[in-house]
């Protein structure tokens, strides 16, 4: 067994970015304004190697966020008791800052669909949502987060706004939230709604982090806009204005820049940081 990691970090109210191991010697040798890294849970589930060493490594020197892709907090089936014992596993071991998932489910039955797929916000789904919370929380002895999700469609039996709907769970469970400012641009423009009214029903009390990514550009077979959050990509203008405008609101927050495909150089990634430093600079004075 791997020895665990021995300080009790905390997330600062600071840019943060999502690791990728080639970025390790930049990241070492020169984080600029990065001041924690996010992983996914999922790519560090086993049991050694250069991963794990290399995140030992990095540890040491940043908090570090882990980030679930693979529980399916919203699926219909009981939450996988070996994924869930993986994931114990890793967040024993490394004692992260901070431990979220996403208000979705990517599971059906013994079939794992590689995506986050959204889910209607009724009384069944809220005890669903709940209990697999306690459960999660229970098993890694510490609160979670909460992400909202990215959405491309609304559920005619749904009878919560989202917002409303992760306020309660985060009632019932005591978890907190992380809020996806991208996600929330995408899905306003996609569902037609305004992004500004969504953060000012949101519970921005309950945040402990905030993401920003980018996002993909397409058309609906009507012609309208159509956004597909693709972690590929610079965050754009109209992100980068909600995210001061939510800020404003909520005070300085961690907030990680999020680039999961088509992964640049580090100084571009650093520079996203920069800007994300700039904001959080507004609401800190």
């Amino acid at each position: 067994m791997l020895d665990s990691v021995p300080h009790d970090p905390k997330l600062p109210a600071a840019p943060g970015v999502g690791y990728k191991p080639q970025h390790f010697n930049d990241i070492v040798t020169d984080p600029g304004t990065v001041g924690w890294l996010e992983i996914h849970a999922e790519n560090y589930m086993g049991d050694g190697g250069r991963p794990l060493a290399q995140l030992r490594a990095l540890a040491d020197r940043f908090p570090i966020s882990v980030h679930g892709v693979g529980l399916s907090i919203g699926g219909e089936s009981p939450l996988d008791p070996d994924h869930l014992a993986r994931l114990k596993h890793l967040v024993t071991w490394l004692n992260p800052a901070s431990f979220s998932e996403h208000l979705a489910w990517s599971t059906h039955e013994s079939a794992f669909l590689n995506d986050l797929l959204p889910l209607p916000y009724t009384d069944d789904t809220l005890a669903r949502v709940c209990t697999h919370i306690d459960q999660v929380q229970e098993a890694l002895a510490r609160p979670m987060l909460l992400e909202n999700p990215s959405s491309y469609l609304a559920f005619a039996e749904s009878t919560w706004s989202e917002p409303d709907f992760l306020r309660e769970v985060s009632r019932r469970t005591g978890c907190g939230l992380l809020l996806d400012v991208n996600n929330v641009f995408v899905s306003a423009t996609n569902l037609s709604y305004d992004p500004r009214a969504y953060i000012a029903d949101f519970a921005l009390e309950k945040v402990g982090e905030i993401h920003l990514g980018g996002h993909d550009e397409d058309e609906d077979e009507h012609g309208a806009p159509l956004l597909i959050d693709s972690h590929g990509a610079p965050i754009v203008d109209p992100v980068w204005a909600l995210l001061d405008h939510t800020l404003a609101l909520s005070g300085p927050k961690p907030t990680l820049i999020e680039w999961d495909n088509d992964v640049p150089d580090w100084a571009t990634l650093e520079s996203e940081a920069a800007r994300a430093a700039a904001a959080l600079a507004l609401v800190s004075a």
